[in-house]
């Protein structure tokens, strides 16, 4: 493995990785690591070797997990401390991410596959802030005072919901994980926290870090390791009392049915998408429009659920988008995450590189018209890893296979129309509603079409713009509820009214 020196950031620490992935890991169950008997191994993409173990948890390593985390609520230390303290410990926290900021970028690109400079200035910077974010917002989210008529006072309580089961996937594993643990914490809840088990290396380091620094009490965090049948143990768990998920729709169906079928706990699902970008020919700055939009989807090797996949072009600019976006794909390059000169590292699997290249035969087969990439990479060492070129398809139907399901990978479908009625139409028909974004140099029009866009976050003029102020969260088949924010806040609290007669 190759290093070079990468500018204005702190260097990768692959040595130090990887002495640190000898040990085979465990879970963290009660401020103790766990073992178990089954072992899973995790791959590194980008060359197909093995590149650590972890024990797998069992049932009872679920059972008791929650077992620590409901005695967790009661520790007198967690139960009492004063919100001010609590973010101070939150605070400490995000200090220690920023301390290990290179470790932990090191061990995520390695894992996943993605660029060095993706896991330092995005994962892990993001890490660090959301930490720092909701360590301010511990002593500002609060209950009500009801205006109820007659001689009562009612006062509605903004309290810890409980126990909260946290499913995070593979696409960006610490962030995901500090995302849901820390509005968790800052509300005073506990965390029974699984990562992916392709990418759990990350969290297992987060969890390290924090149980060196003594800031929490035993039983407060608590990260069971395994496959997805250690999440189900998690979403059928009766001694649970909120489950997050972020990943496929069709598991998030699955985690509602078993929520109907133990305790009905509430569930927060962030799920998948599908996401319309349509380029109106009155854009102001057409070049920025195709540059942004061929960023949006291809950084993090297209492994994002908020992605702009459909990429609608009036007919009248339809040829001039397609030749530029085809040539910024063909000057892409893929390569070894900690490469400076990579562009685009490997799909996070050899599973899920397979299932990439099964839609671009689809796509073909279906007339497509591939303008660029289309194929696996197997350039030089490449051949070794999970590569896939950056593949942009013309002349694609909304119908075809390639437009209507979730890829998750880096390939684009380039989709002509006519008039902004038809538009609209094509870009809502689909069961997914993430995100959508439009470019227009008529303002009337970006109301009027921004108003019809049926998304959870709607872009004008700039695909993909995201603040932890902004709630993330789809419609339709991409989920329920919102995170970021207070919405955060409020998906880990649970209400009650109080009333007092006088």
């Amino acid at each position: 493995m190759t290093q070079k020196i990468f500018e204005g950031i702190q260097q990768p620490q692959l040595q130090w990785a990887e002495k640190w992935l000898e040990e085979t890991k465990k879970s963290y169950i009660n401020g103790k690591w766990v073992s178990s008997e089954k072992t899973i191994e995790s791959i590194n993409p980008a060359n197909g070797r093995v590149l650590g173990q972890f024990f797998c948890a069992s049932k009872e390593d679920v059972d008791e997990a929650v077992v620590a985390a409901k005695a967790g609520l009661k520790n007198v230390t967690w139960k009492n401390m004063s919100n001010k303290e609590r973010g101070r410990v939150l605070r400490k926290i995000a200090d220690l991410i920023a301390k290990h900021h290179a470790e932990l970028a090191t061990l995520e690109a390695l894992d996943n596959g993605k660029l060095y400079t993706e896991a330092y200035n995005d994962d892990v910077q993001e890490a660090h802030d959301l930490f720092e974010y909701y360590s301010g917002w511990t002593d500002k989210y609060y209950g009500e005072n009801n205006p109820v008529d007659g001689n009562f006072l009612s006062v509605t309580t903004r309290d810890p919901i409980g126990v909260c089961g946290q499913i995070v996937p593979f696409n960006f594993p610490l962030q995901m994980a500090v995302l849901k643990m820390a509005p968790a914490l800052a509300t005073g809840n506990t965390v029974i926290l699984k990562p992916a088990d392709k990418t759990s290396f990350s969290a297992i380091r987060l969890f390290e870090i924090i149980d060196e620094s003594g800031l929490l009490p035993k039983g407060v965090i608590n990260l069971v390791l395994g496959n997805g049948e250690v999440g189900a143990y998690i979403s059928k768990h009766m001694g649970i009392d909120k489950l997050s998920f972020t990943g496929s729709t069709k598991i998030g169906k699955q985690l509602v049915r078993d929520s109907a079928d133990s305790n009905l706990k509430p569930v927060t699902l962030e799920l998948g998408g599908k996401s319309p970008n349509i380029i109106f020919d009155d854009v102001k700055d057409l070049d920025a429009a195709i540059d942004r939009s061929f960023i949006g989807l291809f950084t993090h090797k297209a492994e994002k659920c908020s992605s702009p996949t459909r990429l609608f072009v009036q007919k009248s600019i339809y040829d001039i988008v397609v030749k530029k976006i085809a040539e910024m794909a063909e000057n892409y390059k893929c390569g070894d995450p900690f490469d400076p000169e990579s562009d685009q590292g490997a799909q996070v699997s050899k599973e899920h590189m397979e299932s990439i290249l099964a839609y671009i035969k689809s796509g073909k087969e279906q007339g497509a018209r591939i303008v660029a990439g289309g194929e696996r990479d197997v350039t030089g060492t490449n051949a070794n890893g999970y590569f896939v070129k950056p593949t942009i398809f013309a002349d694609v139907t909304n119908d075809m296979k390639i437009a209507q399901e979730e890829i998750f990978g880096p390939v684009l479908c380039v989709i002509p129309f006519e008039t902004e009625e038809e538009v609209i139409e094509m870009a809502n028909d689909t069961i997914y509603g993430l995100a959508a974004g439009l470019w227009t140099g008529d303002t009337s029009r970006a109301h009027r079409v921004a108003n019809q866009l049926d998304a959870g976050m709607v872009f004008v003029n700039r695909y993909g713009c995201y603040d932890f102020a902004s709630p993330f969260g789809g419609v339709k088949q991409s989920g329920w509820g919102r995170e970021y924010a207070i919405h955060s806040l409020a998906a880990f609290t649970k209400q009650r009214a109080i009333w007092f007669a006088y």
